[in-house]
C-alpha cells in the first residue's frame, strides 16, 4: 500500500495532461492559444506553489500583482485605454487557466476587470473611462464592485442603499456585503437607488472618502484568499463627476452581469479540469490491494463521468465565447452556461475528492481547495437556482420567481 508523492503530483497538475478529449485547442486561434499557455505557465510557476498556504491563511498574495501586471491579461473584450485587446474566448481562457490553478486569484481579476472596469467601460462617459481605466489596466489602481447587500442577494434589484442629490454632488447611504477586493482596493463601483426617481444609479467611491468603511468578512471556507467585505456608506459625498453617466436603471447593471456569468462558466471549467487531472494522476499512482486503484471499475466509472462533464463544459464555453464575439449572446444563454458549468464543476470536484479518499481532504492534494471554492462559484453572480429560473422563464414563457 503506497501513497503517491505529492510533489510529483503537483508537477503533473502543472502539465495539464489528458483533459482536451474533444480537441478543444483546435478551435482556438494562434493568439488565443498563446494567451492560454502564457497564463498556464505563470499559474504553474508563480501561483500553484503558494496557493495552498495563502488559501489556508486567508491572505491575498499581493506580491503577485506586479507580476500579473506584466502578463497583459487585463482585457475582457474592452478596447483602448491601455487595455490588452482579446476575444471573448481569449478572456475566457484567462479565467479558465486561473481557475485551474486557484479560484481566489481568478476571482480577484474577475472582480477588478469583469465587474469594476466593465462597469466604468459600459456605464461611464468617455471622460470617466479615461480618468480611471488606464491605471486599472496597469493594475496600478484596483477596483471592486458593490451591488449585493446584507438583505438583498438574489433580489439585488431591490437594493436599499440610497443616493440623494445634494447641490452639485450626491450623498450615499447604506450597506453592502461580499464585494471582493473591497478591504484594500483603490476605487469601488457602488450601486444605489436615487431617492428622487427610484432608479438605480452607479457611483465611483474612493477608499479614502469620508464615511466609507470596509471590514473583512471572516470565517469563509471558500475563496479564502479573496478579501470580501462588509461595507458601510455613512453619508459618503461624491461629485456628479463620479456618477457613471450611462447607468439609469437596473437594466444597465444587468449589462455588466451578463458578461461576468460567461467568466464564471469558464472559471468553473478550470476548477473541474484541475480536479479531474488530480484524480486521474492519483488513481494511476495509488496502490491498494496490490494494484493501482485506476484498475478498478468503480474508479474508472468516476473518471469517465468526470471527463464527460469536463468536455461538455469546455464545449459550452467555446461556443459561449464565440457567440459573444459575434454579438449573439443573450442573457439567458449566459445564465444557462453559468448554471450548467458551475453545478457540474462542483460535482466533478466532489467525485475527485471521492477518488482521493482520505487524502482528498488535505490541501496537499488541492482537490478540497477547488471543491470549497466551487461552493462560492455556484452562488456568486447569480445562484444556480436563479439561473434556472431565468432560463425557465425564457423556455416556458412563465415566471416562477415568486
Amino acid at each position: 500500500m503506497t501513497d503517491p508523492n505529492t510533489d510529483s503530483l503537483v508537477e503533473t497538475i502543472g502539465a495539464s495532461r489528458g483533459t482536451d478529449y474533444f480537441l478543444m485547442r483546435e478551435q482556438l486561434s494562434a493568439d488565443e492559444t498563446e494567451l492560454m499557455m502564457k497564463v498556464r505557465a505563470f499559474g504553474d510557476a508563480e501561483i500553484l506553489p503558494v496557493a495552498a498556504d495563502y488559501w489556508e491563511r486567508g491572505d491575498f498574495p499581493f506580491e503577485l500583482l506586479p507580476k500579473l501586471a506584466t502578463l497583459g491579461i487585463v482585457g475582457d473584450t474592452m478596447e483602448g485605454y491601455g487595455i490588452t485587446p482579446m476575444t471573448a474566448v481569449g478572456q475566457g481562457l484567462v479565467s479558465y487557466e486561473l481557475g485551474r490553478i486557484d479560484g481566489s486569484v481568478g476571482t480577484f481579476l474577475g472582480v477588478h476587470v469583469g465587474l469594476a472596469m466593465q462597469s466604468i467601460y459600459l456605464l461611464g462617459s468617455p471622460e470617466q473611462r479615461e480618468r480611471w481605466l488606464p491605471d486599472m489596466a496597469r493594475l496600478e489602481r484596483i477596483g471592486a464592485f458593490a451591488l449585493t447587500e446584507p438583505e438583498h442577494g438574489s433580489d439585488s434589484v431591490g437594493l436599499e442603499t440610497t443616493a440623494r442629490r445634494d447641490g452639485d454632488g450626491w450623498v450615499l447611504r447604506g450597506r453592502k456585503r461580499w464585494p471582493g477586493n473591497a478591504t484594500w482596493c483603490d476605487i469601488i463601483v457602488v450601486f444605489a437607488r436615487d431617492e428622487s426617481d427610484g432608479q438605480v444609479k452607479a457611483f465611483v467611491v474612493e477608499k479614502d472618502d469620508p464615511g466609507y468603511s470596509a471590514s473583512k468578512i471572516g470565517g469563509k471556507v471558500a475563496l479564502r484568499m479573496v478579501q470580501n467585505a462588509d461595507i458601510v456608506l455613512d453619508d459618503v459625498r461624491v461629485g456628479e463627476d463620479r456618477r457613471l453617466q450611462q447607468c439609469d436603471s437596473f437594466a444597465d447593471v444587468s449589462k455588466v452581469l451578463m458578461g461576468t456569468r460567461n467568466m464564471v462558466a469558464w472559471a468553473s471549467t478550470g476548477h473541474a479540469v484541475a480536479a479531474y487531472e488530480i484524480a486521474l494522476t492519483y488513481a494511476q499512482r495509488r496502490t491498494q490491494f496490490g494494484r493501482p486503484i485506476a484498475r478498478t471499475q468503480l474508479i474508472q466509472s468516476k473518471l469517465v463521468e468526470m471527463l464527460g462533464d469536463v468536455t461538455a463544459m469546455q464545449l459550452y464555453c467555446i461556443r459561449l465565447g464565440r457567440l459573444i464575439d459575434e454579438g449573439k449572446l443573450s442573457d439567458t444563454m449566459a445564465a444557462l452556461a453559468k448554471y450548467f458549468c458551475s453545478v457540474r464543476a462542483r460535482h466533478v470536484c466532489r467525485l475527485a475528492r471521492d477518488v482521493l479518499g482520505g487524502n482528498g481532504i488535505t490541501l496537499d492534494f488541492h482537490v478540497m481547495r477547488h471543491l470549497c471554492d466551487m461552493e462560492a462559484l455556484v452562488t456568486y453572480e447569480g445562484t444556480a437556482e436563479m439561473q434556472s429560473l431565468i432560463v425557465g422563464r425564457d423556455i416556458t414563457g412563465q415566471s416562477a420567481f415568486v
